[in-house]
């Protein structure tokens, strides 16, 4: 990545340093104090320029390249991602907004985000229409000059404390299932709208179910031509599976073990110091397959399989490190349990492996993105 991309790594590096407590694991927590420190440390980023690096300068961006984008990326996740929901916006929202948007919402919605004051969320998936998401149900129907929004969502990260939403319903029925959507650009605080959070491991703002009950919108807040939201939904999907660096937290983590460990490294099982080094392996692997992508995106060819082969390698790397990190965690000497790196290293670690668990399904389940590799392979043979 060069020079420019090792300095900005560094600074970065120290901005968490000074400004992220140690022991800080996510905004998501029981502690709204995480949230807060989020908020600012997004707010310190906005001010250095370095939240929205890589947006074109006419957006309010610094018009970096998406290498030094990817910089951003990686030490983000690799330090729990102290931007904390901003990640959506600044990934993926304001990305689309430029790209589709009319020119009065670019000017609503681009400068928050670029300052990191508003929180997203993505109304997408529906209690019969997960994986399958053309499948929804949600409709907007025509009242007048504008339209009313009536069905549910689940598994909306956020909705507890977004301030907008970026929704998927049906306006119209045509031949194939994906034909007939549309996209809005919605207030969360509009009374029509009910979210109810769903308890999980993963703790508050995770996982909600959001309800619309005729829910009025106009077409002011239809992003891009009503009935085409299916082709924004591939535009989404593409910006989502590139823009979460997952394979820099693993390397980081498998990289402390030994440090967490002490003298009790030397005597790990041969076997499970293979399996170590296995899962080093497999993070550079999930690395240069994200690169590939960022490759491509930049030129703008990302193609459903490339963005499918990365998501599977990442996801697998995200479950298969977690096992292994818990394995090598038992494995702490009890003279060495009480010291402040190995009890760094336990909370890391089994934060890692409780938010592992469904990395295989978020964003698209697994077994759908073989699916879609495999369709890619076969339409390329």
């Amino acid at each position: 990545m060069g020079d420019g991309a090792a300095e900005l790594r560094r600074e970065l590096r120290d901005l968490v340093h000074a400004h992220v407590p140690a022991d800080y694991l996510g905004a998501f927590t029981d502690d709204p104090a995480d949230l807060e420190v989020a908020q600012q440390f997004c707010r310190l980023l906005a001010d250095k320029g370095l939240l929205c690096l890589s947006w074109p300068a006419e957006f309010g961006g610094g018009g970096a390249s998406a290498w030094e984008q990817t910089v951003v990326r990686e030490e983000m996740w690799a330090h729990h991602e102290p931007r904390g929901a901003q990640y959506m916006g600044v990934n993926w929202v304001g990305p689309t907004i430029m790209r589709h948007g009319t020119e009065g919402q670019q000017r609503q919605h681009l400068p928050p985000i670029g300052r990191g004051e508003v929180i997203w969320c993505q109304g997408f998936s529906e209690p019969e229409a997960g994986s399958d998401l053309a499948s929804l149900r949600t409709t907007a129907r025509r009242d007048g000059d504008g339209w009313l929004v009536s069905g549910q969502k689940i598994w909306t990260s956020y909705a507890t404390m977004a301030q907008w939403c970026f929704l998927l319903a049906r306006t119209s029925r045509g031949e194939k299932k994906q034909q007939g959507l549309t996209i809005f650009l919605v207030p969360m605080s509009d009374p029509a709208i009910t979210v109810r959070p769903i308890d999980c491991m993963m703790g508050p703002h995770h996982l909600n179910e959001v309800f619309f009950d005729d829910l009025r919108v106009t077409d002011a807040d239809v992003l891009g031509t009503i009935g085409d939201g299916w082709s924004i939904v591939q535009d989404v999907l593409a910006f989502e599976r590139v823009g979460i660096a997952r394979y820099a937290r693993c390397e980081r983590l498998l990289q402390a073990a030994p440090k967490a460990l002490g003298e009790g490294w030397e005597l790990l099982p041969a076997e499970l110091r293979a399996r170590w080094s296995r899962m080093l392996l497999h993070c550079r692997r999930a690395r240069l397959l994200a690169y590939r992508l960022v490759s491509l995106q930049s030129s703008g060819r990302v193609a459903p399989g490339d963005a499918a082969s990365y998501r599977i390698a990442v996801t697998k790397l995200d479950q298969d490190s977690a096992e292994v990190l818990m394995e090598i965690l038992a494995e702490i000497p009890s003279e060495h349990a009480g010291t402040a790196v190995a009890q760094w290293f336990r909370g890391e670690v089994q934060d890692h492996w409780k938010y592992s668990q469904a990395s295989t399904v978020s964003s698209g389940s697994i077994e759908m993105q073989r699916i879609l590799l495999s369709r890619a392979l076969l339409a390329a043979s």
